[in-house]
């Protein structure tokens, strides 16, 4: 797909993969299958200890690269092999046509390779007059058809049979079954005649082992094999950031790719190549073995502070599989040649701000990518940082540049919402919704109602009277947040009916500002730590055993982020850490205090079934599952689990703003997948959550209501 100029020509070509229903329905049952598998398959092993190991070794790898390089080429040398460095895309790609030219190859068989697909090494041959043939099935088909790949493991995973029936026609001249297996015979009729004529082979590599000079290549396909062994001539071109010291290293990464890249227990074939080996296709008796390093930016990479862990990608695509956007658009949308999450960053890195400029917009942050990621790669933070430098080398969006200046003011922001009280009044006409909202600001949000501004603020409603017990047990700081203290005060007021006139001690400190998540998303991340620093200062850690919020996206950015926002501040960094280490959500909280059973003989008594909807920032950002369904069976209700409980809802701050189409469609799922359960409610701990449920679930006339958490336990009503 060519890539787009600007967010409006993107926002078509995401709309154009919306409308490819084959496509959505093949990505849509294998995630969800995937899902499945990847469980399965990790069963019984450490899981977070393997993700650990990974992530140290390939750290400690690319903290020594150029001792490894120097190694592996002793080695492979000795072993009959000839090294090659090459700076950049370019350099690699010349030194491999080179190769060919020396050697008077003119017919060239290639096995996968996402390194090739960086390098476009097929156009440059092509170009050079060469024949090259992809040998992998769905290499072979996107070849065809004048593709990229849609997906870094599965290229043609977008494709229907039917599709791939008429292309084999049109390639063999004879009409094709649409029977897989059949399909396959004929692909591998196609191709083994090109391994016979080859004169050479080119292969990518998984791993590149330095104590021997030996490369490793995963597959699930025979082809790798006949590629680098039936040519007389074998070239593999391989990322410097696929060195490695040993195959210990290896074998670490072999027990978690493919249970993360498919959800299989192991994979097909692992093949292990040391120097040149014997070929009777070779006129004396041995291979013509070639390897190209590519560093193409790799070097700087793995000594950057920040970036340096994007090298730990094994290249499973998980990232992807995952991912509510490419589940739904697919990766010719979702990607310019990596795909997924890696490849919003590694786009920017290896092909260039104006390729990434878009993509990197398209990211909910909901951080599925960074939970399923098997090296331990922080993705939505790099994704963040590159976002800000995207748009530090471009003009800076005036919505970023306006909310770091309010925001940073309380007195401005909040005197800005009280104002916003009475300016909604022709845009509501005194319901709890805008009702009339303006077209040039709101076009394609017609998915959903969106909630106006309380009448009363809770700041406005807070008694601290019945939160002041004498003889407190606990000292808690409330955090409001400002879609609570300003839209949702009832939420807020309902949760607060459980602790008072008890143990514990609540305070509302009045001087308290926005989270900060905003400017964060917006990559206004010098405002955003200013805010941080802020709240801090004004709710020191020290004063409270808790810092209680009722919004899973304040919780996980004031727990994830703050640290890291402030980490180069001489002892507010500290600070920050102490800050996060006591900041609890309000499910979590009301489980350890053992609060909630008495408000639930009306919820058993009714028999009321609750769905659950789990924030993206609560169980993944927070690592928080559990008590929010401990908390809604403890209140009474009959708990209604349902496939797309962790799902993000698609809101994702600005992003369903920016990108309605997609978060219309999210949202379309999760609301069919609650009302399947036939729940009387569904419940969730982010006032966003609700925003985006409650507000669908209106338009769509849902047979079931949308409550926070704090509501379903006190018997809230919906405003």
């Amino acid at each position: 797909m060519q890539t787009a100029d600007n967010l409006g020509q993107y926002r078509k070509q995401l709309a154009e993969a919306l409308g490819n229903t084959f496509q959505r329905k093949a990505l849509d049952n294998f995630a969800v299958a995937y899902r499945d598998g990847r469980d399965a398959n990790f069963a019984g092993i450490d899981r977070d200890g393997l993700i650990e190991n990974i992530g140290t070794a390939k750290d400690a790898a690319m903290s020594r690269l150029d001792e490894l390089f120097r190694q592996f080429c002793q080695k492979a040398e000795a072993a009959g092999a000839k090294v090659h460095f090459a700076g950049s895309d370019v350099e690699a790609n010349e030194i491999i046509s080179q190769i060919a030219a020396e050697n008077n190859c003119s017919r060239i068989v290639k096995s996968k390779s996402m390194t090739a697909e960086e390098t476009l090494l097929n156009h440059f041959l092509e170009n050079r007059g060469y024949e090259v043939i992809e040998t992998d099935l769905g290499e072979w088909i996107i070849q065809l058809r004048g593709e990229g790949p849609s997906h870094m493991v599965m290229p043609a995973i977008h494709l229907s049979r039917n599709e791939v029936s008429r292309l084999f026609s049109e390639v063999t001249g004879k009409q094709q079954d649409t029977d897989i297996e059949k399909l396959v015979k004929v692909a591998r009729r196609e191709l083994r005649q090109r391994f016979v004529s080859a004169d050479m082979g080119v292969s990518g590599a998984n791993f590149a082992i330095a104590e021997t000079g030996t490369l490793g290549i995963v597959s699930n396909e025979g082809n790798v094999r006949l590629v680098t062994t039936m040519p007389r001539v074998h070239v593999a071109l391989v990322g410097i950031d696929k060195l490695i010291p040993t195959v210990f290293e290896a074998l670490q990464v072999l027990k978690g790719l493919p249970r993360n890249a498919t959800g299989q227990a192991i994979t097909s074939y692992v093949t292990w190549i040391t120097g040149a080996n014997p070929s009777a296709a070779s006129g004396s008796g041995r291979k013509i073995m070639h390897i190209v390093f590519l560093d193409n930016g790799r070097s700087a990479l793995a000594k950057d502070p920040v970036f340096s862990q994007a090298l730990r990608c094994v290249r499973c695509g998980a990232c992807a599989n995952v991912c509510p956007i490419y589940r739904l658009v697919g990766g010719h949308a979702y990607g310019h040649i990596y795909i997924g999450a890696i490849g919003l960053i590694l786009t920017y890195f290896f092909h260039g701000r104006d390729k990434d400029k878009n993509l990197i917009e398209n990211c909910l942050n909901c951080q599925a990518c960074k939970q399923v990621c098997v090296a331990g790669i922080d993705l939505p933070r790099l994704i963040r940082e590159v976002h800000t430098m995207v748009e530090q080398g471009g003009k800076k969006p005036v919505l970023s540049s306006l909310a770091g200046f309010v925001l940073k003011r309380r007195p401005l922001f909040h005197a800005l919402l009280r104002s916003g009280r009475y300016a909604q009044k022709p845009v509501t006409g005194n319901t709890p919704y805008m009702r009339h909202l303006p077209g040039i600001f709101f076009r394609d949000h017609e998915f959903k109602a969106l909630p106006a501004l309380a009448k009363k603020p809770f700041r406005d409603q807070w008694d601290p009277v019945p939160f002041s017990p004498a003889r407190p047990q606990y000292r808690v700081a409330l955090f409001s947040g400002c879609l609570q203290d300003f839209v949702y005060p009832e939420q807020l007021l309902s949760g607060l009916e459980l602790l008072a006139g008890g143990r514990i001690e609540v305070v509302f400190v009045r001087q308290q500002g926005c989270c900060g998540l905003p400017l964060y998303m917006l990559g206004e991340h010098e405002a955003a730590a200013d805010l941080a620093a802020w709240n801090i200062g004004n709710m020191d850690p020290g004063d409270y055993d808790y810092i209680l919020t009722f919004c899973a996206s304040c919780g996980s950015h004031m727990k994830e982020n703050y640290p890291h926002l402030l980490a180069k501040h001489s002892g507010v960094g500290v600070r920050a850490r102490q800050f996060a280490e006591k900041v609890i959500d309000f499910s979590s909280f009301v489980m350890r205090m053992g609060l909630g059973e008495d408000q639930g003989q009306e919820a058993r008594a009714e028999k009321t079934r609750a769905a659950y909807h789990a924030p993206c920032h609560l169980c993944r950002g927070m690592g928080v599952r559990q008590p929010p369904r401990g908390l809604l069976e403890r209140a009474g209700y009959e708990y209604a689990a349902h496939g797309e409980e962790e799902t993000c809802c698609g809101l994702g701050g600005t992003y369903s703003f920016k990108f309605p189409e997609i978060s219309a469609t999210i949202l379309d799922k999760k609301l069919a997948a609650v009302s399947e359960t036939g729940a009387d409610i569904l419940v969730t701990d982010c006032p966003g959550c609700v925003m985006q449920l409650r507000g669908g679930a209106k338009k769509q006339k849902r047979p079931f209501a949308v409550l926070h958490m704090a509501e379903a336990i006190t018997g809230g009503k919906v405003k």
